[in-house]
């Protein structure tokens, strides 16, 4: 019986205050929203690090008039080293080939490369990338070498972009949940005030204040509920409709957002949605509110 009150009592009030719960609802979608890409985001760039570090290159430039002698001499080193993987040498035509092929959509810029201009390389796959350093220092002063360059410097760049993007929608999801759940109090307030006559009759008939609080907490909990599913909804629709549809050739950049990944957004922005709100709601009714 008691349960089955509360759980009127909850109904009950989430009706009466039909726009406000609907507001909170869609003011904790937004946060939530924010939050689940930016965890998203987070997960990616972790996935992609590991992608892309697998198949990161060392490129090895040789000086223009390096020897025959000199030039055998950094093959065996690489050869010799425990810390390569695999190793390709480039010659100045295959240089230029694959140069050509990189940039064949801007065909003034491959007009302007002459045969010569590309030295050739070594073309170097380390088992572990960061060991660039040790490897580095294994070759420093080994004649014939012009230049030593990893990918990660490159790489390294974009992922602080990636971050930064990331930090950027944490932000906004934290100033959207203070917005939320200011929204809660304010709801549980006035639910709260407008219920305070029957709030006083419970009082005095002995109710516990668990009892006359639950329903309140319930209701926050409730509106929190439904606004993580607004958010994963959301987010599996942006997944569907875009990164899958029109923007599905960033998957060139970025690796596919695993469907686990997006699957356990749905718990995680149901415990977040939930349990914030709930407890919201609980502080706004022990500090403000006297019931």
């Amino acid at each position: 019986m008691r349960l089955k009150y509360v759980l009127n009592e909850v109904l009950i009030g989430l009706w009466r205050n039909i726009t406000m719960t609907i507001a909170m609802m869609i003011t904790l979608s937004v946060s939530l929203t924010m939050l689940g890409a930016s965890a998203l985001m987070y997960l990616q760039v972790g996935q992609m690090k590991d992608f892309y570090y697998a198949k990161i290159e060392v490129s090895i430039f040789l000086t223009e008039d390096i020897t025959d002698g000199q030039r055998a001499g950094i093959d065996a080193a690489l050869t010799a080293s425990p810390l390569v993987r695999d190793k390709v040498y480039e010659t100045k035509a295959q240089a230029l080939a694959r140069f050509r092929k990189m940039f064949r959509d801007s065909p003034t810029l491959v007009d302007a490369v002459r045969p010569d201009t590309l030295p050739e390389s070594f073309r170097v796959k380390l088992k572990d990338p960061e060991a660039y350093d040790e490897f580095t220092r294994q070759l420093a002063g080994r004649p014939g070498i012009q230049l030593i360059v990893d990918q990660r410097e490159v790489l390294g760049k974009v992922f602080r972009v990636f971050s930064s993007i990331q930090l950027l929608a944490l932000v906004i999801a934290s100033v959207m949940a203070v917005a939320g759940l200011l929204l809660v109090g304010n709801i549980i307030q006035v639910a709260a005030y407008s219920k305070r006559r029957e709030v006083a009759v419970m009082k005095l008939v002995g109710a516990s204040n668990w009892f006359i609080q639950a329903p309140f907490v319930l209701e926050a909990m409730a509106a929190g509920l439904a606004g993580s599913l607004l958010a994963f909804g959301g987010l599996y629709a942006g997944k569907v409709l875009l990164l899958d549809g029109p923007l599905q050739a960033l998957s060139k950049l970025m690796t596919p957002i695993p469907d686990g990944n997006l699957w356990l957004m749905l718990p995680l922005l149901a415990a977040a949605g939930a349990g914030t709100s709930g407890v919201a709601g609980w502080i706004t009714l022990r500090f403000h509110i006297r019931v």
